[in-house]
């Protein structure tokens, strides 16, 4: 059985454009610090998640084509295509779903950029509650984590359509400094990785809370 192959960085790309579009033609992102972003090699988004809007704004407003990690759930019927299209990854969170792993690791060996919501599923977005994938792929990785906060996609629903933030509202989008989330020592043990948890988990606590101050949210 052949390895899967890591998604295309050009679908990547298609996709971060029609983000573009999306994204601005139908709210006001503001965008801070997006200059952090390392312009090239491999680095790791972790996004806060409150809103299904969340993943297209950073798709759209960073300075890179973005893979995310995507729920297998939101893969139905033409998003399927779609999604895989533009670069996605599809993932069982019911299960160790290897092909994801291999492809999310590919696009890191790739020197692309990797896109988590570290908290694992949508929720208060205050990353108060972290998975262990992160970790493993930061340290088997070797891809420094840029802490991304979206403010203001929550809290109030459009008029026409409920399931988006009202149209045109401004919506934050703040991109940390990049850290290693690893020790320097290259261990993976499950020690290792919750050490990693702890330290990641700090660091996205703060700059949330740097990215509330900055914003006023």
């Amino acid at each position: 059985m052949t390895a899967p192959s890591a998604p295309s960085e050009r679908g990547a790309e298609i996709g971060r454009r029609i983000g573009v579009g999306l994204m601005y033609g139908l709210f006001r992102p503001r965008v801070l610090g997006a200059w952090r972003v390392p312009a090239a090699g491999p680095v790791i988004y972790a996004v806060n998640h409150s809103h299904n809007v969340d993943g297209p704004m950073v798709m759209g407003v960073a300075p890179r084509p973005t893979h995310f990690l995507i729920k297998k759930e939101a893969f139905i019927g033409p998003l399927d295509p779609f999604l895989l299209g533009i670069g996605q990854l599809k993932v069982d969170r019911s299960t160790a779903d290897r092909t994801a792993i291999t492809q999310a690791l590919g696009v890191l060996e790739n020197g692309g950029v990797l896109g988590i919501f570290p908290e694992g599923t949508r929720g208060e977005g205050d990353f108060a509650a972290l998975r262990a994938g992160l970790a493993y792929f930061a340290v088997r990785g070797g891809a420094p984590i840029v802490p991304v906060a979206v403010l203001g996609s929550s809290g109030r629903s459009g008029r026409l359509i409920k399931a988006l933030p009202p149209l045109r509202s401004r919506v934050d989008v703040v991109f940390g400094d990049p850290f290693d989330a690893g020790d320097g020592s290259g261990r993976r043990t499950r020690k290792a990785l919750d050490e990693a948890t702890e330290r990641i988990q700090k660091q996205l606590t703060a700059h949330l809370e740097n990215a509330r101050r900055l914003t006023g949210r």
